[in-house]
């Protein structure tokens, strides 16, 4: 019998009022009205057929992400947590996330998700600029945003996070560095601050903007990250930065290769058997097939052979030292079997190592992508 790795229930919602031209979730433009209580007898069917897979184990966090999540009314969201309760057990302290997006909140409902027992709200703001929030396909402007993130700090729950995007189209370094005063002047717990990156199939990649060079944007991550630091956020991750103790528990578990179950079109997930084996799921991405009940699209157990790569890809986006021991425990592989590719990774400085961790340096962080080739 292994001894699992804590298990995160992550709950998907595909729906959003538009399409935005970066977005490559799994995210599809609501035409009419929501169909609330068809998609989560859905949902909560689907879970049924996968309790046996997480032996009724507890669940530590929880999140709703989408699409948009908070275009779902209270009742349904309540009908929703209510029917995962009856089903798993929750942990007593769990953290229940769910995104929002200005545009789609007013105050009654956010009221409603906190008393249905949504405890950390995650608001994707991306900028406060509404020229950008245009270009960017987002339906609210910058005051929208203001308000919505003032609204959910009212609320004195356990977190709330906002999502800002850097290195937009024709964006220089003094409006990068405004739009993220901006957001630490709300005085969120969490700022999740990344790159806007232009993925395959949207329609940005059809038809791409004018991005900054790359000396612009490593004069954005330098002076940003100095003004995170300076008001009192710590680097976790990549591109997460907190206040003590307000890390995103949910992601912390999928980072540091922990278990979790994904239930909605689209979600994915990974599960530690008893015998040791790791399964990945996924389930059908969309919502007119989900909702004829044809919920599993792919379920295989992960090869040794690529257990390494996914445990490291995960371990190293973090800045926390990762335990030598861990990497055994949670994949089954002894250390002999990546040591070529960790003397590689040591021999260019992208970790440094000691008897009982691993540790990413600042050059691995930068190259990540050329770390991980390593255990390939």
């Amino acid at each position: 019998m292994p001894n699992f790795p804590p298990l995160s229930l992550y709950i998907h919602i595909p729906w959003c009022v538009q399409k935005c031209p970066y977005c490559d979730f799994n995210a599809h433009v609501l035409k009419g009205k929501v169909p609330p209580k068809e998609y989560i007898d859905h949902l909560l069917a689907d879970l049924d057929h996968d309790l046996l897979l997480v032996s009724y184990r507890t669940i530590n966090t929880l999140f709703i992400g989408g699409g948009t999540p908070s275009l779902l009314s209270v009742s349904t969201v309540q009908s929703l947590l209510n029917g995962i309760r009856r089903r798993l057990p929750l942990a007593p302290d769990a953290e229940i996330t769910m995104e929002a997006n200005p545009g789609t909140v007013e105050t009654d409902r956010f009221l409603g998700y906190q008393l249905a027992g949504i405890n950390r709200i995650s608001i994707g703001v991306q900028s406060f600029e509404t020229e950008k929030l245009a270009r960017l396909g987002r339906i609210h402007d910058a005051d929208e945003a203001k308000r919505t993130a003032r609204l959910a700090m009212s609320l004195n729950l356990r977190s709330v996070n906002l999502d800002l995007m850097h290195g937009l189209m024709n964006q220089s370094l003094a409006g990068a560095l405004d739009d993220l005063n901006k957001a630490i002047a709300l005085t969120p717990p969490h700022l999740s601050w990344y790159q806007l990156t232009i993925e395959p199939k949207t329609l940005f990649s059809s038809r791409p903007p004018v991005l900054p060079d790359d000396d612009a944007l490593w004069n954005i991550h330098k002076q940003g990250d100095a003004l995170l630091k300076a008001a009192g956020y710590c680097q976790y991750e990549i591109s997460s930065y907190a206040r003590p103790g307000f890390q995103c528990r949910h992601n912390l578990n999928y980072w540091r290769f922990g278990d979790y179950l994904g239930i909605g079109c689209g979600a994915h997930g990974k599960l530690t058997q008893p015998d040791g084996t790791i399964l990945r799921t996924r389930k059908t991405r969309h919502p007119r097939s989900y909702m004829q009940g044809n919920y599993l699209d792919k379920r295989y157990s992960v090869v040794p052979a690529e257990l390494s790569f996914e445990y490291f890809m995960n371990r190293f986006r973090l800045l926390e030292a990762a335990p030598r021991a861990e990497f055994t425990t949670l994949t089954g592989l002894t250390e002999d079997t990546v040591r070529p590719a960790l003397e590689r990774a040591l021999a260019e400085n992208y970790i440094t190592e000691n008897a009982s961790h691993w540790q990413v340096t600042k050059k691995g962080q930068l190259f990540l992508n050329s770390l991980l080739e390593f255990f390939i």
